[in-house]
Order: structure tokens, then sequence, then C-alpha cells
């Protein structure tokens, strides 16, 4: 066969392959982005913007795709190195957990021990009349520890003191720390559920009234299950709050951890809250937490609705954690929250922020007696690592030092 007749064959053989290569990666473009779905969370909900119909979810590494009137979508906020391009950009390195406990119970020792050491003072006295008996009951009162367990703490000194006397200090101190403790009970269990679980992530979710810095709260928990080497995603379900998505993928982003968040201002939280778990289940992380928007425990449409999001994401995945969130200086109003949220939304844990300065010691006692709900974390200061696990005796030692 002549040369030149080979050559035009060559010729039209890779003409040929060119345009069907060409033509298939033009069509496959075309193709409907992988992971983008339409469909409606629940029954009654339809999505925001929309007449009814269906809301159009993406979830990340997809194109963003945009909801029926061309708004928002739900996206997950990039690490610093996506947003820079590149891959050596530095985030925070948390404290580990033990060196955040030692500060936190040293801040503990110079802000709340009013509790203890008045105490302390009132029966080291060398004679105990009544007139004390009543000073030790008003002052367990203005703690915030309650009017049961503070007759129940009163009772219990009176007989030792009874027994053992009371004018040793050191023998007093070592009494009250026994009686404290066991008030405080250091056998309710305090673990979070951070631990991935056989069927997927641990979902987490947060709860609280305005104010009490549950978006903070999330941020700061987040340092300390990546400080413990757990892969996390956040879900930016408060939509109310103007800039609430934003603060809390800044947390994230702080510790390079993702945040799925909606682009349309007043989104459904239901909606966020059930694509930051899908997110959590694909992406196969080990906990997905929720951030949910604040509500006065008094208003009901607002709680309903807290009850919707944990209902929608459960037809994913079993909400492992519901954490409450109570600012320590409310006293007996944090009570009243914690009582209706747990109704709610069966709360497991409690966070007491802002146990420093003005806030009274009791309040653990009272809430988890109110409750049966354990104090699992404590916040006593404004910086990243103010955040730790809650451990009765250090609790109750920190009082009394």
């Amino acid at each position: 066969m002549p040369t030149e007749t080979l050559l035009i064959i060559a010729i039209i053989v890779v003409v040929i392959l060119v345009v069907g290569l060409g033509t298939a990666f033009f069509l496959r473009g075309r193709k409907t982005p992988p992971g983008t779905y339409t469909t409606t969370r629940d029954a009654n909900d339809p999505a925001p913007g929309s007449d009814g119909g269906t809301d159009t979810l993406t979830r990340p590494g997809d194109a963003p795709a945009q909801d029926a009137d061309g708004g928002g979508s739900l996206d997950t906020a990039p690490a610093p190195e996506d947003t820079l391009g590149q891959q050596d950009v530095p985030v925070d390195v948390p404290a580990p957990v033990l060196g955040r406990l030692a500060r936190l119970r040293a801040r503990l020792v110079k802000s709340n021990n009013a509790l203890g050491k008045g105490l302390l003072a009132l029966l080291s006295r060398d004679d105990i009349d009544e007139d004390v008996w009543d000073e030790i009951e008003e002052t367990l009162l203005l703690a915030d520890l309650g009017s049961e367990p503070t007759q129940e703490l009163v009772d219990a000194l009176r007989e030792r003191v009874k027994v053992e006397g009371h004018r040793d200090p050191a023998q007093v101190r070592a009494m009250l720390r026994t009686e404290l403790i066991k008030l405080v009970d250091p056998s309710m269990d305090r673990s979070l559920a951070a631990d991935r679980q056989p069927t997927g992530p641990s979902i987490i979710m947060v709860v609280g009234v305005n104010g009490v810095g549950k978006t903070t709260t999330i941020g700061k928990i987040a340092r300390v299950l990546v400080a413990e080497d757990k892969d996390v995603v956040l879900g930016a379900a408060d939509t109310f709050r103007a800039a609430a998505a934003e603060q809390l993928a800044t947390w994230g982003a702080r510790v390079g951890v993702p945040t799925v968040r909606s682009e349309l201002d007043g989104a459904d939280p239901a909606s966020v809250a059930f694509e930051a778990v899908k997110t959590g289940i694909d992406q196969e992380v080990d906990v997905v937490m929720i951030d949910t928007a604040g509500r006065l425990q008094n208003k009901i449409g607002l709680m309903d609705e807290l009850g919707k999001i944990k209902r929608v994401v459960e037809k994913q995945a079993a909400v492992n954690e519901v954490l409450l969130v109570l600012d320590a200086t409310t006293g007996q109003n944090g009570l009243n929250q914690a009582k209706v949220f747990s109704e709610v939304v069966n709360v497991t844990g409690i966070v007491l922020t802002k146990l420093d300065g003005t806030a009274k010691g009791g309040i653990v006692v009272a809430i988890q007696r109110q409750l049966g709900v354990p104090v699992k974390l404590v916040g006593l200061g404004e910086g990243p690592d103010d955040l730790a696990p809650f451990e009765a005796e250090d609790f109750v030692d920190a009082l009394l030092d």
C-alpha cells in the first residue's frame, strides 16, 4: 500500500478520535452535577422562598445549586487553605484538655470561691448556734444551690459536727468537701457523645436562649474535638440571627473544620441541619454539631420548630447528644429554661458558660437535681480554649481552695 495512502488513513483515524473524545467531554459537562437533588425536608414544611415546592440543595464539592427564586443555596464554608488556594495555611492548634483543665481550675479558684470560704469560716467558729446555722443556710441559698439540696447539706453538716467536732480547719474542710461532692454527684456520666457511631457520625445538637453563647460554645467544643484528633462538620442552622453562620464558619476555619450553611437569609433551619448531617455521613466524619437559633423558652412556636429540627435530622441518623447552653449568672431563671428545653428535645447534657465573676457555684447542683441531667462542660472566660469537661471533685476543690 502506498505511503501516501497510509498517511491519509492515519490522519482520518486521529481526527475521528479527537472529535469523539471532545463530544463525550462536552456531553459529560452538561450533566446534572453529582450530589444535587430535590426534596422537601418534611411533609408540612415547604422550602423557604417557594410556593410549597421543593428546594434544591447542594453537597460540598458540587456546583452551588440555586433555590427556586434564584436566591441561596447550601454550601460548605471552606477551610482557609481552600479560600487562598494553598495547602500550607496554618490553623490554630487547640490547647490539650489537661492544660485547659488546670487553667480553668485556677480561674475558678480566683473568681468563684466565696461560697467555700463563707462556709469554712462559719463552720470553724468556736460555737455554732442556731444563728450560725441560719447563716450557713442563707449562704447556700444565695449561691443558687436550691432549697432541697440546701436542707440536705445543712442536715448532713449538723450531724457530722455533733459527731466529729468542728474546730480544726483541716477537719472542717475535709468534712465540707465530702458533703459537697455528694451533692455535685460524681457518679453521673459526664462523657460527651463524640465518638463515631457504628452507623455513622455522632450527631450533637446545641440549644439554648439568645445570648448564652451557643455559637461560641460550639466553636470551642470543635476545638476540643480537633485536639482529640476527631473529624468534625458544623451545621449553621441558626438562620435567624444576622451573621450567625459567618461566626460559626470563622470558628470552624480557625481549626480547619468545614461549616455547612445556607446563602439565603432566613432559610429553613431544618433543611440546613438535614444537609449538615448528610455531609457528615458522606464525608465519614466523627462528629456533626448543629447550631440552632436562640429562642425564649416561653415561645411555643419556636420551641415546636426546635423539636422539628431534631425530627428532620433523625430521618438520617439518631441524635446522640443534645447540649443545653446556660448562662450560669442567670440563676433560677436558668432552671426554668432547662426544664422547658428538656421537655421539647430531651436534653442530655448541660454546658454552663460564664461560671466566673458573679456566677454562683450552687447552680450546678440545682440544675442536675431538677433535670437529672449532668453538667458536662463549663466555660470560665472569653478565650478560645476557655472550655473544659466538668469534674465534680475538681469543682468542689476549687470552691474550697
